[in-house]
C-alpha cells in the first residue's frame, strides 16, 4: 500500500537525518535508500541503474552559525498538485555570508520549518529550481538546520538537497520563493540530478 510505504520512506529519511553518520556515510545511506525504496523519487525504471547522486565535495566553509532576526508575513505556493495552495509562515530572516534567507513554517497539521533557496549554482550545476536545506514534515532535520539559543541557528549546506521534482515530473515542489534567491554560489550539497 503506496501510504504504508509513504510512512516508511519518512521514518527511515527522519532516522537517517538523526543518525550519528559522518557526511559521507550519510551521503551513501541516502544513495541506497533512494535506490532501493518504493517511496524514491527516482523514477522506477531508472533504479536497477541508478548508482547514487552527485554531490559537491565536502565544504567546510559552506557550515555557518548565523543570527537569527525575526519576520512577519505569510506565502502560499500553489503546488499545481494534489496538495494544492500550501501556506506557510515566516519564522524570521538567517543573515547568511551569500544574502538573507527566509526561514518558513509550514501552516498545515503538525507544521514544521522550511528552508528553500535557489543560489548562484542553480542552473549549471544543480538543480535549476533550488533545494532544500530542511522540510522537517518530511523528516529532514537535524542536519541542515540546527536550532541554537539565542536566535541563532547552525546552517551546514553540506545538507543542502533536491526537491523530489527534481528526479521527476510527477511530483510538484514548492520552490524558493524570490526572497529566497541569492546570487553568490554555495557549492556544497546535492547536484544537479542526471
Amino acid at each position: 500500500m503506496d501510504e504504508l510505504d509513504l510512512s516508511d520512506w519518512r521514518e527511515r529519511v527522519a532516522r537517517l537525518y538523526l543518525s550519528d553518520l559522518d557526511l559521507t556515510g550519510f551521503r551513501t545511506a541516502r544513495d541506497g535508500l533512494f535506490a532501493r525504496h518504493p517511496q524514491s523519487p527516482i523514477p522506477a525504471d531508472e533504479r536497477p541503474e541508478f548508482t547514487g547522486l552527485r554531490y559537491f565535495p565536502e565544504n567546510p566553509e559552506a557550515v555557518v552559525e548565523v543570527a537569527v532576526r525575526p519576520a512577519e508575513g505569510q506565502l502560499r505556493i500553489d503546488t499545481g498538485g494534489p496538495d494544492g495552495v500550501v501556506r506557510y509562515r515566516r519564522v524570521g530572516v538567517a543573515q547568511t555570508p551569500w544574502g538573507p534567507l527566509t526561514l518558513w513554517w509550514i501552516e498545515a497539521y503538525g507544521g514544521g520549518l522550511f528552508l528553500p533557496y535557489r543560489d548562484g549554482t542553480c542552473g549549471p550545476d544543480s538543480y535549476g529550481g533550488g533545494r532544500y536545506l530542511t522540510d522537517t514534515v518530511k523528516g529532514t532535520f537535524g542536519r541542515g538546520v540546527t536550532v541554537l539559543p539565542g536566535d541563532r541557528l547552525r546552517l551546514d549546506f553540506n545538507y543542502g538537497y533536491n526537491p523530489s521534482c527534481a528526479y521527476d515530473d510527477r511530483w510538484a515542489c514548492p520552490l524558493a520563493p524570490t526572497e529566497n534567491r541569492v546570487t553568490a554560489p554555495i557549492e556544497a550539497g546535492e547536484l544537479r540530478y542526471a
